[in-house]
């Protein structure tokens, strides 16, 4: 789950012109913030389950269940939101789908992605090869050469659904295995079909693909949640929500509609998870298909409204913009604190401060990779893409 594209307002500018610097969408980013906390508190709950501490107690249980285990949900969102920003940022750049630049295309995803992925893939190496308990890989699951190429050619996600579960700080991949063979195919798919109607085409076939990729499909309970298939229609439906909110301006009484209707489909199915499985849905695969559609309504409605967020999302902002280095790198804040809960406090009668520790950690640790290394990286990298364009450009 990387969801690496910035949170940007829609607006076109020409054809073609590299966007440096646009006002993000703060609704975007509350989503996105939102999402991330769903993720990291799920990876919480599995060290310290929430139901066996003091706070879990006292709790109804529908509520303690629906904080601990929405991390899938959570990385479905951010799928759907991936693939909005990403669809939104091309037209933004070359007006047309049909206009992008594969190569152009792949330089900004791999100034994106690379320099987190290679330092976070560098750290895990170090620890593994020093045996450091919770990051070294089971042997009989995979090497160290064989996971950094799961890794590298973005096949983590089929490692472990044939090997079994990578320690944490590896598993997280998966999901930047999915999009980025999305995206490896996204810019061919678009130059391919040219035609406009040909791509949603294309694009509504993953979604209806997507349901069945995660139940009839596979026997392999792992792959049916992490496979190719079963991701690549809730990016597309992120796709297809973005080209709506190009080509359709709707009102202020249409996307305050849009806003209610989607955000009471994300919370049913994230907040009545007994109700929703006993009516089925999970069996189908919609569940994660009606999750992404309610995500895009959300989009388009702050999309195009672009409205200012109070101070009281504030911190869900902050989160939500740095969210892919807290993605990647939360496990190492979780586990780094997690010593002290099983020597201090192992009944867990602390359990809120612990949780709040580690979720304060995991923020502050990926806001400074992003302020101080990703960012700067990202940059750099797309600084340098630009001029050998532009040298190249003006040789010929």
């Amino acid at each position: 789950m990387s969801s690496a594209a910035a949170a940007d307002v829609v607006a076109a500018p020409p054809s073609g012109l590299e966007i440096s610097a646009v006002r993000r969408v703060d609704g975007i980013d509350v989503l996105r913030g939102l999402s991330i906390l769903a993720v990291v508190i799920h990876h919480i709950t599995l060290r310290l389950p929430l139901r066996r501490t003091v706070i879990g107690k006292l709790l109804p249980g529908a509520i303690v269940n629906d904080l601990s285990w929405n991390g899938y949900n959570g990385v479905i969102i951010f799928f759907a939101i991936s693939g909005f920003l990403i669809t939104t940022n091309c037209l933004r750049r070359w007006g047309s789908l049909s206009r992008i630049e594969p190569r152009r295309f792949y330089r900004m995803r791999f100034a994106r992605i690379a320099p987190m992925l290679v330092g976070l893939l560098a750290v895990l190496s170090i620890l593994h090869l020093l045996h450091v308990p919770m990051f070294t890989i089971n042997p009989q699951r995979a090497s160290l050469p064989r996971a950094l190429l799961a890794a590298l050619t973005f096949h983590v996600n089929w490692l472990e659904a044939h090997r079994g579960y990578l320690p944490a700080g590896w598993d997280v991949l998966w999901s930047l295995s999915n999009e980025e063979v999305f995206y490896f195919l996204f810019p061919f798919l678009c130059v391919v079909t040219r035609s406009r109607l040909m791509l949603i085409g294309v694009l509504l076939g993953f979604v209806m693909i997507g349901p069945s990729a995660r139940t009839v499909m596979t026997h392999n309970r792992l792959w049916a949640d992490y496979g190719y298939l079963s991701a690549m229609d809730i990016i597309a439906i992120g796709c297809l929500g973005a080209m709506m909110c190009r080509a359709l301006p709707f009102s202020a009484g249409e996307r305050r509609a849009m806003r209610i209707s989607g955000g009471a489909l994300v919370a049913c199915l994230m907040l009545f998870r007994g109700q929703v499985e006993q009516l089925g849905i999970y069996k189908t695969g919609i569940d994660a298909t009606l999750l992404a559609l309610g995500t895009v309504l959300m989009l388009i409605s702050f999309a195009q409204s672009a409205e200012r967020g109070s101070r009281m999302t504030a911190p869900l902002r902050w989160f939500g913009r740095n969210s892919y280095e807290i993605y990647l790198t939360h496990m190492m804040a979780i586990f780094a604190l997690l010593p002290f809960v099983i020597r201090f406090d192992s009944a867990g009668g602390l359990a809120p401060l612990w949780y709040a520790l580690m979720i304060a950690l995991s923020g502050w640790l990926g806001a400074l990779l992003a302020k101080y290394f990703s960012e700067p990286m990202n940059r750099k990298l797309r600084a340098t893409a630009v001029k050998r364009s532009a040298n190249a450009g003006a040789a010929g």
